[in-house]
């Protein structure tokens, strides 16, 4: 509860955190606009791929001219303001900067910044949850060995929903589920960068002049998001995902008791621990009123009849039994909150969700017949789109984590609808994400096991 107090004496110590971020697109903006109002934090240096596109993201979020007029590292140090540059790797390596704001939203590049993070003893926040949810428990385990703090990005929904579970189980409660809202009908799932506007709600015009990516925007809406999402929250907290991906089952915030309870109790989940996803559509695409579509959720289970009346007695809305509550946020502010996590990291050495286990994966699943020859175009794209597996059935089939179906080609016919495996495809094995997915397999496998478990 004191983290301000914290950057607060940081301040007035003459010592503040200091910061790298690499990538200042929209989620990086979105905490760059923070960053001026934050006591007791210093943004070093900016490394992005074009430095004219950073700045002018930097006078678009209120930043002055002067704030990012240092020309290198060492006079932004001296005189408080930020070096912008495209060199990633002398961000990385400069022994002043504490932190890490990965933010560049690549899978496959992320993993390389992390890990050269690591090796010169950075923390890392990692806002870019794709490469988290193909190889963040062995990413989690090297930050250990490194002796620095890896964590997931608070504003984003992951981290988000593991404090909510971190205060369920803190508080005495047994977690039933836990998730976030989504937008979602079935044929979502084939929904392309052409298509996506008119799913989403908006017109290309409007989308246009909002400058926003409708491949990124695409990957929240085919259900590869929601997929990455959950995979993290698995990994971060021990919850097991659905036997055969995400159900999406629509409800109202009040009804969410309701549908996240086991199925023999009235529910759809197969076992109680599990993560969910609800969606703000009726099945027959009516919108529901007062959805959690842009939030976050914890089911807990009064498990005596002593704490059952406690619920009655304070008017908690639960399932009709009295026995499972909700609590739930019905929005994320996204980049707006990313000092959360830097300022945790930093003044407590405590990540804001960091994977423990790997019982989850995302695997790249076909959206149409795909032929020999053909490239896949990942998360978001016309190819393919992620559907959330339990770690043990993934790792057996030898699924294709969505992370890594970036420009790989397709080496034989795949079916719509069918997961991709790794014998689909051929992929470049030097690379540094391939790699440390691999050893992740190798580390984590033998542990692997259908999780049939009480909530914790």
């Amino acid at each position: 509860m004191n983290l301000y107090a914290k950057l607060a004496k940081r301040q007035a110590d003459g010592n503040p955190v200091r910061i790298g971020l690499i990538g200042a697109g929209k989620f990086g903006s979105m905490y760059l606009a923070q960053i001026p109002k934050t006591p007791g934090v210093h943004l070093v240096g900016i490394a992005d791929l074009n430095p004219t596109t950073a700045k002018a993201n930097l006078a678009r979020v209120g930043w002055g001219v002067e704030q990012s007029a240092a020309t290198s590292f060492e006079a932004a140090i001296a005189n408080g303001n930020t070096f912008v540059t495209d060199n990633w790797e002398a961000l990385v390596k400069h022994p002043q900067i504490e932190i890490i704001v990965e933010c560049t939203g690549n899978p496959i590049a992320a993993v390389d910044h992390i890990l050269a993070a690591f090796k010169h003893g950075k923390h890392v926040v990692n806002v870019t949850v794709e490469a988290d949810a193909f190889c963040g428990p062995l990413l989690a385990r090297k930050a250990a060995q490194a002796g620095v703090v890896y964590s997931l990005a608070y504003g984003d929904q992951p981290a988000l929903i593991c404090d909510l579970v971190d205060w369920a189980r803190a508080a005495g409660f047994s977690v039933v589920a836990a998730g976030r809202g989504h937008k979602w009908l079935p044929h979502f799932s084939e929904s392309t960068p052409e298509t996506v506007w008119g799913h989403y709600g908006l017109s290309p015009e409007t989308a246009r002049i909002g400058g926003l990516n409708p491949k990124m925007f695409n990957s929240f809406l085919d259900g590869s998001k929601p997929s990455i999402e959950s995979t993290a929250v698995c990994n971060a907290t021990g919850l097991v995902a659905p036997p055969d991906g995400l159900l999406y089952p629509p409800a109202s915030v009040d009804d969410i008791p309701f549908v996240c309870r086991p199925i023999d109790e009235g529910g759809v989940l197969h076992q109680k621990g599990q993560v969910e996803v609800i969606s703000s559509l009726e099945k027959d695409g009516r919108v529901i009123p007062y959805d959690i579509r842009f939030g976050v959720f914890v089911v807990f289970e009064g498990e005596t009849e002593y704490v059952r009346n406690c619920f009655k007695e304070y008017m908690v809305r639960t399932d009709p039994s009295g026995r499972y509550a909700c609590l739930y946020k019905r929005w994320h502010l996204i980049g707006l909150e990313v000092g959360i996590s830097v300022a945790s990291v930093a003044v407590r050495g405590e990540s804001t969700g960091s994977a423990i286990c790997w019982n989850a994966d995302v695997v790249a699943t076909a959206k149409r017949d795909l032929n020999p020859g053909e490239m896949l175009d990942g998360e978001g794209g016309y190819t393919v789109w992620g559907k959330l597996f339990q770690a043990h059935k993934s790792h057996a089939a030898g699924g294709l984590p969505l992370g890594l179906a970036h420009d790989v080609k397709v080496l034989r016919p795949v079916k719509k609808g069918q997961s991709l495996t790794w014998a689909d495809v051929a992929i470049d094995e030097t690379l540094p994400a391939y790699r440390t997915r691999r050893e992740m397999e190798t580390v984590f496998s033998p542990k692997l096991e259908p999780k049939l478990q009480k909530a914790a």
